[in-house]
């Protein structure tokens, strides 16, 4: 009946489905895939391969809309989420969820959970329906125990939509802020002003928590969520003041892979619209800013090779109505450079050319153009190719707006006394004698206003990415919401990614620049990711390792061993939170908390605030409170006055387990650039993959004996860090097959967004 209606809208149309059947293993199985993929004759394909030929890299092979058994992670997402009309079901595993629901035993959802299950454990099973429980048959290998199956809660906007934020004046009140201390933005967000931390100058700090993970899946392993349902459970269930600081979410991984970051299920922070999408736009004034002094400098550069001494000296000094005057950032630059004059007529010729050129050497320019999008095209480009730029062009790049460093400054800072003389610090390339041009050269960076911690009782500030950044949110948040908790508050924190890349760079960078003292660390793991790092398949959104399997929990628990004797290094006691999934079982459970505990942690305990909220994490807050009471002996991993090559050679063997580093031709020559500079003296901010302790991605558990490749090294000077860059990580990531983006839509009646989560 469909096909006759189709064909009488395109008499010519004909269904073609193509197999491929293959007896044993073959490498050119997925070349064949992506020819019928790309020929447009072909409809439909279905795969008839032998076992040791079926896996995820085979299966995802195929285009989703031509997976007519609907094996791929797409189909087999859409059909668990109920959305089985969206997605193509093969014919057995229909009739096996019709005759289930016809027969009243389950939903269609839970039906097709069941067959999502078997279908991705399971071969040559047979299915028998016994007494309204089910049965499985498989041959080999031994059949483990199969999970109940449990009906799905909300989802995560649905969550959000169902609550009533309070107004943010009357939160505002609560947590201890005067009126004038706020400026209201919208109804649920506010920004907080400075003046607060002059006004509780006096007031004792509370306590200082950090969430960190091992390394985690692609998809994370839900270190916000742990944040806001341990600040859930102190503060609503054991009546401690407490406050979460967490980063501002960039739109690179919202429409990407990973999605958003505001938490999930019932521990989440709310509106998650708002939270996840602009916010107050820190992010879009940080790529304004960036992108400005970009211009500037290629601007510059264009002006300095076209006009003669005088004439750029005339351009940049004009005379206005007959006068002419330096203005304040010019009479800084000729301070600068130890000219005493004030007077633009009383220059040489000499001073004139000083003044006027920078020279500075196009090779040699560190400062990218940023945004806020995964555009992997935009990883090398070629600028200045119009007529008008009078053959001035140069090869550049665009990194994501979230490693400008603009955004490590704004987290960084402490004043905005400090933040304009770090922005104004901030090194953009040497000019031709090797000496640093700084932002303060080029142009005025008034343009970056100062955004404030907001939100419910979370602050939201700043946002640098942990892998190619230093991963935390901002010192000025942390330090308001320190003397508003009070002695005996908490404030909890997140650090992107792994221990070895977020909570490294939290005590090495940010502890540094704050002057904090951690009390306890926070270390989240799942039980999925264990199974992946015990050898077990890698971890997408739909391919979840469903089934009790012991002994890959126990080889994958080698990662967190590692990540607590990590945290150990700095001398802060370490709390493991297992974000327990529906499909864990008692037994990995117990599992991991054992393990935990036997590797030095103070505690270990099972969270649940994803399905039940703060309650669901009260173990694990009274855990923290506990650990806290023991006191730290925080200290660095390094001296900053040890020479830049041995601060990185530090943190790749007592952090990584690398056996040495090996540093290209061209980051060798940074390095001593920066050294001759003056720049020897900073903290190292690693530029490195999150997805392994090592700089290959597909290495899980822990990495031996490899060597850590050092390709490049740059210098966030205003910042106040050098950042190394590991093997090939790029600082501008790219969107995956299938985006995020797909299922984010605007429902034009209710006018509200979809698909967010």
């Amino acid at each position: 009946e469909v096909l006759s209606l189709l064909q009488e809208k395109n008499p010519a149309f004909k269904p073609v489905l193509a197999i491929i059947q293959v007896s044993r293993e073959r490498g050119s199985i997925i070349d064949e895939i992506l020819k019928i993929n790309e020929d447009t004759r072909v409809h439909g394909l279905a795969l008839q391969i032998s076992e040791s030929s079926f896996s995820n890299k085979v299966l995802n092979a195929l285009k989703p809309e031509k997976d007519v058994d609907g094996v791929t992670d797409i189909n087999l997402g859409k059909l668990v989420r109920g959305d089985a009309h969206e997605c193509f079901v093969s014919p057995v595993a229909r009739a096996v969820i019709e005759l289930l629901e016809k027969s009243g035993m389950m939903s269609f959802r839970n039906a097709a959970i069941f067959y999502l299950l078997v279908f991705t454990h399971c071969i040559d099973l047979s299915v028998g329906v016994v007494s309204g429980c089910f049965s499985l048959k498989q041959r080999p290998p031994k059949l483990r125990r199969l999970l109940p199956l449990l009906c799905f809660p909300p989802s995560d906007i649905e969550i959000s939509r169902a609550q009533t934020p309070k107004a943010v004046d009357v939160l505002a009140k609560e947590i201890g802020l005067l009126p004038d201390e706020i400026e209201i933005y919208g109804k649920s967000k506010a920004k907080v002003r400075l003046s607060l931390l002059e006004r509780l100058k006096d007031q004792a700090d509370g306590k200082y928590v950090l969430v960190a993970g091992i390394t985690p899946t692609p998809l994370g392993e839900g270190k916000s969520t742990v944040t806001i349902g341990l600040v859930q459970a102190l503060t609503a269930h054991l009546n401690v003041n407490s406050f979460a600081c967490l980063r501002q979410p960039s739109q690179g991984p919202t429409f990407g892979v990973k999605g958003g970051a505001a938490g999930g299920g019932y521990a989440q922070v709310i509106p998650m619209e708002e939270f996840n999408l602009h916010l107050t736009g820190d992010i879009h004034a940080i790529t304004a800013a960036n992108n400005l002094l970009a211009a500037a400098i290629d601007t510059r550069i264009l002006h300095e090779n076209t006009q003669t001494d005088k004439a750029l000296y005339n351009r940049l000094v004009p005379s206005v109505n007959g006068v002419r005057e330096f203005s304040k950032i010019q009479l800084a630059r000729l301070k600068r450079l130890g000219i005493k004059k004030t007077d633009p007529n009383t220059l040489t010729e000499e001073e004139m050319r000083k003044f006027a050129r920078l020279d500075i050497d196009p090779s040699t320019v560190t400062w990218q153009r940023v945004l806020d999008t995964n555009d992997r095209f935009l990883r090398k480009i070629t600028i200045g190719q119009a007529n008008t730029e009078k053959g001035y062009s140069r090869q550049a790049q665009f990194d994501i707006a979230v490693a400008s460093e603009i955004m490590a400054v704004l987290a960084l800072t402490d004043s905005l006394t400090d933040m304009k003389e770090r922005l104004g610090r901030m090194v953009v390339a040497s000019d031709k004698s090797g000496q640093p041009v700084t932002a303060e050269d080029l142009v005025s960076m008034v343009l970056i206003f100062f955004q404030l911690p907001q939100g419910t009782p979370v602050f939201v500030h700043a946002g640098p990415f942990a892998n190619i950044a230093h991963g935390n949110s901002s010192v000025l948040a942390d330090k308001i919401a320190l003397k508003l908790v009070g002695e005996e508050g908490f404030v909890v924190t997140e650090a992107g990614f792994g221990a070895d890349i977020g909570m490294e760079k939290f005590f090495n960078i940010k502890c540094r620049a704050s002057g904090l003292v951690p009390n306890v660390v926070v270390l989240v793991a799942t039980v999925r990711a264990l199974k992946m790092h015990g050898g077990g398949p890698s971890v997408n959104p739909w391919g979840l390792v469903f089934l009790q399997n012991i002994p890959l929990v126990a080889d994958g628990c080698c990662n967190l061993q590692k990540q607590i004797q990590i945290t150990q290094l700095f001398g802060v006691p370490v709390v493991v939170a297992l974000n327990v999934f529906k499909t864990d079982t008692r037994a990995e459970i117990d599992l991991v908390c054992e393990l935990a505990k036997r590797a030095g942690a103070f505690d270990a305990v099972p969270c649940y605030h994803w399905s039940v909220g703060g309650k669901g994490s009260v173990d694990l807050a009274r855990a923290v409170r506990e650990a806290a009471s023991e006191g730290s002996r925080f200290q660095f991993l390094y001296d900053v006055q040890l020479p830049i090559v041995e601060k990185i050679r530090t943190i790749a063997q007592a952090v990584y387990g690398a056996k040495d580093i090996e540093l290209s031709p061209e980051a060798q020559a940074k390095i001593e650039r920066y050294t001759q500079q003056g720049f020897g003296n900073l903290p190292i901010c690693m530029a490195k993959t999150h997805l392994s302790l090592s700089h290959q991605p597909d290495k899980k558990g822990v990495p031996k004996d490899f060597i850590l490749p050092i390709s490049d090294v740059r210098a966030s000077i205003g910042a106040g860090f050098i950042y190394p860059l590991v093997g090939t990580m790029s600082t501008m990531p790219g969107l995956p097959t299938r985006p995020c983006f797909y299922d984010i839509d605007l429902d034009t009646e209710t006018e509200q967004v979809k698909g967010l989560f």
